[in-house]
Parts: structure tokens; sequence; C-alpha cells
């Protein structure tokens, strides 16, 4: 069956992006190296209430290279950055690398000021230079400078050195090149001045040293690691803000009534935890006594508290307030929803997201470029600048290593990645991955499934019309049987209305008693359910599913036809091989879905509504949500082909689907989204998760994803447009027109700037509204 459109428009085609891999994880640090689970794949949990982990649970990672592992802190080979936990956990303490970078800080300011002062004031204060002749001065900078760069500033050389050896040059390469070069002619020019030609010497034939820019150079290096340092640690402000929603203690009831506080951790599958009003639910369970107005908003994003009584399901960590629950524990520790989550956020924000292979591609040939860059200037300053050349020449190549520093474009898209990926899961949206954040900006048509999707995922059966003289108590009590065994969130709805002794008037089989057993029962996705029922053939589902079985449905089209047009789902039944039955089953349509709808169309999106109804009901719903384009009565298997169909035509597709029957159009998708309340399998095959099952969430999915896109953006125009300008004013090119020549201190402290630039611009994603 095509397409069916209430309205018509051509819409122009887009290129369809290629899929990329993950990078599987390369292990340093041990005695060989090893590959591991990349992003988004198994790693140890460590969070509250789980038991302790092995040594995955404290495996590092690197922000921009998450394909790095290593047991324990400490910097990536690649590209010399300080790793950091793979997964954050609550009682994570202070870093020790900003511990050590701050304490490093603080030792080379202690050290260069006097340094600066024994410098600048020489040339500033004539009564400096009075008390500190200039024969004393050089040797008191050599004794100062000398520990600040060498000591506080080792961490760079050791990751400079590793760089040259690993053959990943990167930012430390040119830290420790720039100060080392600066040091190293300094200390030769006070011990040994003679050995300097001509060139090197000025008007007063003195050979001029370096301490001062070296000192400063490093110390403003080490200022912007502990920016970068502190900074970094805010990215995880979400992830932390979720594990510390569950509580450390649980109040236990025991099987003689008495109720004890204990430890989370001690809370096991079955136990019977109270809730008091005002208290956080500390595990996820199902409510066996109680009513409660329960606050959802840290974990789902809605911002309406939610009404629980018996046997409706909690989550850990919402707030309940109004009264109070007792909740039987169905999942602690690392298997709660709270756990998956920090579980999904810290996995997406080590992911990549595509447009970082344009980076990585320019910053593989950007330190070999800048060095080839230094040596150009020094070699055209050393032929043609003024007296002293070669000491002007030595600045301008200093000053190219230092400026250029690839720090800020190495950071631009990470940050960004992070930041956002734990401002979406505040707002009740998980990524699963960098690149379906990437890709949902993109997306011009959104395909969704109907039921559990814009209806809200809890039909009831409202009905049973039968067919001659057939018995509606034991057409349904037969039904009930067969799709006690089905997932579909219909079948639920004929079990429940069973179990409960009605069905719209109809009697079931009451409180007390069970369904009979089924034998032979086969369920093929998408389209019913059959088996035998005390010794009757019964098949329950679509009239496409009846007739291949040789069953014709035609004898109760009339009374399905009437159950459609009053907006319900039509079941049909058949036992024996004869119609019995229809079974009509309303799913009402949520509140918010029409307005998530009209906000997608108003930006451009056409909305595409698939659902294995039967076309009557799927046109009804259409109407009532203002959809222009669906399809009725399909199959899992069609779904994926209407989505592949979509992707072929040129469209970004966005598949929205919460069943077992929508996962393959979840994985064929250029992003998957699944709803929170579905299956494991269609949880698994999609991208993004929103755990509030209604379609706002998309709509600020796509709002959070167009913000970190964008923040991107900014954060790479900045860096190439620094670095391209940076670096020719750095070499000097200036100095023909305007007498200037870049200080390497001054371009010290603009690449330390540049880097912490980029964060706090990836920090402003926070606020960004959602």
């Amino acid at each position: 069956m095509a397409l069916r459109r209430r309205g018509t428009g051509a819409r122009p085609t887009t290129e369809e992006p290629g899929t990329s891999i993950p990078p599987r994880g390369i292990v340093v640090g041990m005695s060989s190296t090893q590959l591991v689970p990349g992003p988004g794949q198994a790693h140890g949990r460590r969070h509250r209430g789980a038991s302790p982990g092995t040594g995955a649970a404290v495996q590092h990672t690197c922000p921009m290279h998450p394909e790095v592992r290593q047991q324990g802190p400490g910097s990536c080979p690649i590209c010399g950055m300080a790793l950091e936990p793979v997964t954050v956990s609550a009682d994570d303490g202070p870093s020790p690398e900003l511990a050590d970078m701050t304490r490093r800080l603080w030792v080379a300011v202690a050290l260069t000021v006097p340094v600066v002062v024994l410098e600048m004031g020489s040339h500033l204060v004539p009564a400096v230079h009075d008390l500190v002749p200039p024969a004393v001065s050089v040797w008191m900078q050599l004794a100062l400078a000398t520990p600040v760069v060498l000591w506080a500033g080792w961490p760079f050389f050791v990751r400079g050195w590793a760089s040259v050896r690993s053959r990943n040059l990167n930012m430390f390469t040119l830290v420790a090149l720039g100060t080392g070069v600066a040091l190293a002619f300094s200390v030769v020019a006070v011990l040994t001045p003679g050995i300097f030609p001509a060139a090197f010497r000025g008007p007063g034939g003195t050979v001029d040293v370096y301490f001062e820019p070296a000192a400063v150079i490093t110390a403003l290096v080490l200022l912007g690691q502990v920016l970068e340092l502190r900074a970094r640690e805010q990215t995880s402000g979400a992830v932390r803000a979720l594990l510390d929603l569950t509580p450390p203690t649980a109040r236990r009831v025991e099987a003689d009534g008495s109720e004890h506080d204990v430890d989370l951790a001690d809370v096991a599958v079955g136990d019977l935890v109270r809730v008091r009003p005002g208290e956080k639910v500390p595990v996820d369970g199902t409510v066996v006594q109680g009513r409660a107005s329960v606050d959802e908003s840290m974990v789902t994003g809605e911002s309406m508290p939610v009404t629980k009584s018996e046997g409706d399901a909690v989550i850990g960590g919402t707030l309940a307030a109004g009264g109070g629950l007792l909740v039987r524990a169905g999942a602690v520790g690392g298997d709660t929803v709270l756990a998956r989550v920090v579980d999904l956020v810290s996995a997406a924000q080590r992911s990549r997201a595509p447009i970082q292979a344009t980076v990585d591609k320019v910053a593989a040939v950007f330190v070999p470029v800048v060095i080839a860059v230094a040596v150009a200037a020094f070699v055209v300053w050393a032929l043609v600048g003024p007296d002293p050349a070669l000491a002007h020449a030595l600045v301008a190549a200093v000053s190219v290593l230092i400026i250029a520093c690839p720090c800020a474009l190495g950071l631009a898209t990470p940050m960004s990645v992070m930041v956002g990926v734990g401002r979406a899961a505040g707002a009740g949206v998980l990524v699963k991955d960098a690149q379906a954040m990437q890709q949902l900006q993109r997306v011009d048509t959104v395909v969704v499934d109907k039921t559990g999707t814009l209806t809200q995922g809890r039909p009831q059966l409202t009905g049973v019309q039968v067919h001659g003289d057939a018995d509606p108590t034991q057409v349904l009590v037969l039904a009930a049987a067969l799709e006690r065994s089905s997932e579909h969130p219909l079948a639920h709805a004929v079990v429940t209305a069973a179990d409960a002794g009605s069905g719209g008037g109809v009697g079931g089989v009451g409180a007390g008693r069970s369904l009979p057993a089924v034998e032979d029962f086969t369920a093929p996705a998408g389209r019913g359910v059959s088996g035998l029922v005390e010794g009757h053939r019964v098949l329950v589902g679509s009239a496409r599913h009846l007739r291949e079985h040789d069953v014709d449905p035609t004898p109760v089209q009339e009374l399905a036809e009437g159950v459609r047009a009053g907006g319900a789902t039509a079941v049909l039944v058949a036992v024996d091989g004869t119609p019995a039955a229809v079974l009509a089953i309303a799913d009402p349509v949520r509140q918010t879905t029409a307005e998530a709808l009209s906000v997608l169309r108003a930006e451009g999106v056409e909305v595409v509504m698939l659902t294995g109804d039967a076309e009557a009901t799927a046109a009804a719903v259409a109407g009532q949500v203002g959809i222009d384009r669906f399809e009725a009565e399909v199959t899992p298997e069609r779904k994926h082909e209407v989505v592949r169909e979509l992707r072929e035509q040129g469209h970004v597709v966005a598949m929205v689907g919460d069943g077992v029957n929508d996962a393959p159009a979840l994985a064929a998708a250029d992003v998957g989204v699944a709803v929170g309340t579905g299956t494991d399998v269609a949880l698994e095959s999609a991208g993004i998760t929103l755990l509030q099952a209604d379609l706002t969430a998309l709509v600020r999915a796509r709002r959070l994803s167009r913000a970190t896109m964008g923040n991107i953006r900014q954060n790479l125009v900045f860096a190439f447009v620094y670095n391209g300008a940076g670096i020719p004013i750095a070499a000097g090119v200036l100095y023909p027109a305007t007498g200037l020549l870049l200080s390497p201190v001054i371009a010290a402290a603009a690449m330390a700037l540049s880097s912490v630039s980029v964060i706090t611009n990836a920090l402003r994603l926070r606020t960004t509204r959602a």
C-alpha cells in the first residue's frame, strides 16, 4: 500500500551521509598494547549502590581521543592531554592532574615574578638597573627560571618527547620545543657568551637572554592547563547531578513489618522499601501500596508530577510528594534506569562526531607545518632581519611555535559534545553517540509509529462486538490467553480486561482465576498471534492475519468498520476457522502530540505516520493530529522499507518508535529515536532515547542538537581564525609595515586564552533552553 498524502509538494534532495564505525580503544600503560571496547560499548560501572568495579571501572580515557584507554590517570599518547575517568562516579575526589598542575603553577608564579622584575624592571625603572647590575641579573634569572621551565614545566617536556617517539606531534611538542630552545639558548649565553657570533650581539656587544619569556610561557601554559582541567571537570556536572539523585540509604521493610534504614547497596531485588512524603525513591520498582505525586523531571524532563499508585512503576532518584509509597524493588545498583542513563551519557560524551574527522585531518599536518613555518621564519629573519639578526630570528621562531599550539582546535568538538550530551540528559534526552547528535539537526523527515508514540501507549479494551451466537466472555478468554504471550501494547489491554473481569461490559475470567494454557503459539511480528487454546484454533489480529490462515474476515468487516469509525482499533478474533468477534481497543492521543508535530512542521520537518492499524483508524488519528502522510497495516519489514525509500529519495530520516516491530526501521534510519517506555530491543537499535514518551522531547532534542552543532562550528571558526591570523603575526609579517614583532610572552598568553575561550564557549550550552 502506498503512502497516503493529504497534500503534495516536492522536497529538495540532500546527500546521504555515510556511516562511521566507532574506533576500538587502545590500552596504554600496560605491558603491551591491547584493543578494548570503544565508546558506547561495555565497560565497568561505578555507581552509588553498585558493587565496586574491577580494573575496567578505573579506566581513564582522553577527551579528544576516546579510543585511548588506560588503567588510572596519565596523559594521552596521541595528544598529550590529561586522561580522565571513563565513567564519572558520585564519590570521585579532586582530579590528581588538576592538583599537580595547580601546585606547579603556584611555584612557577612565585619564581617567575622576580624574573620579570629583574628583566623588565631594568628597562622601566633605572633604580633596579643600579641595584642589580646586568651581570648579576642574568645569573639570578638563570637560577630562578631554570626550575620553572625544568620542574614546573617538566610534564610538557615528557609529553613533548612522547609525541616525538610516537610520531604524534601535538601542542606539547611545540611548547617543549619553544621553551626548551629559549632556556637552552639563554643558559649557553650566560655560561659561554664568547661562542656566539656577532649577529647575536646587541649594540653593547652583549647577548640577549630569554629566561623571562621561557619562564612566563611555562607559567601561562600551566595556567591554561589549570583553567582547562577545571572547565573539563564542569562538563561532568550533568552526570554527577544524575548520580546525586539517588539517596545513599533506603528504608527497608522487613518480613516481620519492622522498618530500618540501610545502605542502598544492601537493598536486593524483591525487597520492600518505604518512601515517605518528600523523600526520593531509592530504587526502580513497582508500587504495592500507597499513592503519591512523583516528580520525574530530573530524569524524564517532564515538569508536571505524575500520580503513582498501586501497580505503577517508579524510577529510582525521582521525588515523591503529597503521599507515601511502599515499593517492591525491581532493579538495584547498576541495573537501575538511572545507572543505565549514566552509562549512556558517559559513553556518548566520549564519542566522536563525524565533523571531528575533518579536524583530525587538519591536526595530522598542523604541527609539522607549524614547525616548518617556525624554521622558515628563523631563516628569513636571520638573513634579512635587523641587528641582532639571529636574536630576532629566535624570537620569531619561538613565537610561532608557542602561538600555534593546536589545543583550541583539538578541544573545539569534544568539549561541545561533552557539554551538549550532558545538557540533553538533564532534559530527558539520552544521546547514544555524537553522530546521532550531529545528524538530528539535519533531519527533514520524521517517521513515527502510532501506538505509544503519538498515543499514550496504554490502550484499553472498550468493547467486544461478537458475530452470530458467539459468547463474548469465552471469546475474550480465548483471545487473552493468546495475547498473554505477546509484547504488543494492544495485547496487554486485552489481558488486563480479561483479568479484571470486564471488557466494555463483558465479563472476563475475573480475579483469582487464571487464563487457560496455550499450545503451538506463533506471533509473526506486526500481524497477530495464533495458537491452540482448550482445543480451539484461535487467531487474533488483523484481517490480513486471518486471510494468511485461510480465514475470510468478511463476516466481521462491518463490525470492524464501525469500531474504527469511532476512533478505536479493531482487533479481529477467529475461532476454529470462523470469524467470531471484533475487539474494540482505544488508545487516546497524547495531549501534547499535536503541538509537537506543529512545531516540527514549522521547522520544515515532514512527519510520516506508520501503523499496523487499519486505514480507517490510521486516517482518524492522522486527521486528529494534523499528519498529511501516513500508511496503515504496515509490517516491520514495510516500516524498514519505507525508511530506506525515504533515504534513497535524499531525505535525512529520523524514525521514532517504541516496540520490537520498530527495531529494524530504527536501525535503518539516519537517526533512530526510541521512547523510554519502549522495549530493550528498540532502545538498543536507536541512537537517541527520549525518557519522556512524548514528542515534545523530540523537539527539545532537535533544539539541543542545533545548539550543540552551532557551538562546535563557533569553536572551529574561532580556532581556525585564531591560528590563521596568529601564526603570520608571530612570524613577523607585520614588521616591515609597523615595526611590530610579537613577543613570545604575548604569544603564550594568546595561546592559553584561546583554549580557555573555546571551553568557556562550550560551557554556554549548559544554559541552552531545551
